[in-house]
């Protein structure tokens, strides 16, 4: 088992980890444990042979623990990376990278609130509202790291807009952070299409330039507030 590379969970028994299977597997003699944190280190424990990645599960969101593997690996490679980062083309590489991903995700940006834009596409009275929404959708869905559906690749740039959107609506037009939903099967989902039914029909008001008594409007209301 320990020349296997796997995903395991953490178990109350000491000197032990969980199977995705759910069977007790006892952490190999002389492995070590790596915390997360060092990303290029934990690439190459990854690549370098055997080990066994931490994770566990918190409500919805899966957290990473470290990697298990040869303490002995672990030490050789910590040193190799810590000579190699003391190398001024290493930082200057850093460096270089940091600028690209800067850039990338200004693109990124501008092609995201776009994208809300025309999902949102508002009759011309209500251009000065479109914009306001789209930056504030775009600045909770965008940046790296926040985990919302504008990150992931797995879905056209049009999806991710439009499910951003009513993401951020039925945060902020609606009473779902404060609602008690019962814990059944399929329950938060129905309530999440209930509520993005109704968002949606929000929108359209807007889309067709109905005359919309913006004081009572929920989606005028929290742009207001912000």
């Amino acid at each position: 088992m320990s020349q296997e590379t796997l995903e395991v969970r953490t178990s109350k028994l000491a000197g032990h980890v969980i199977s995705l299977e759910g069977k007790q597997l006892k952490i190999p003699c002389g492995w070590d444990l790596l915390p997360p944190g060092d990303a290029a280190l934990s690439r190459r424990i990854k690549k370098d042979g055997p080990s066994w990645t931490v994770k566990e599960t918190k409500g919805r969101k899966l957290f990473s623990r470290g990697i298990w593997a040869p303490a002995h690996r672990i030490k050789t490679l910590r040193e190799i990376l810590i000579q190699e980062r003391k190398d001024p083309s290493y930082q200057r590489k850093i460096v270089a990278g940091r600028v690209r991903r800067a850039k990338e995700q200004e693109r990124y940006v501008l092609e995201f609130t776009s994208a809300v834009q025309q999902f949102l596409n508002f009759a011309f009275q209500y251009d000065e509202l479109e914009d306001r929404i789209a930056k504030l959708v775009t600045e909770h869905a965008v940046p790296v790291g926040s985990g919302t559906v504008a990150r992931t690749q797995r879905i056209p740039i049009e999806q991710r807009a439009e499910s951003a959107v009513i993401a951020w609506m039925r945060h902020q037009t609606t009473a779902y952070d404060d609602m008690s939903i019962p814990r059944e099967k399929g329950k938060r989902r129905e309530v999440r299409r209930m509520l993005a039914k109704r968002s949606r029909s929000i929108l359209e008001n807007y889309r067709e330039g109905a005359e919309i008594k913006l004081s009572n409007c929920p989606l005028y209301k929290s742009i207001s507030a912000e």
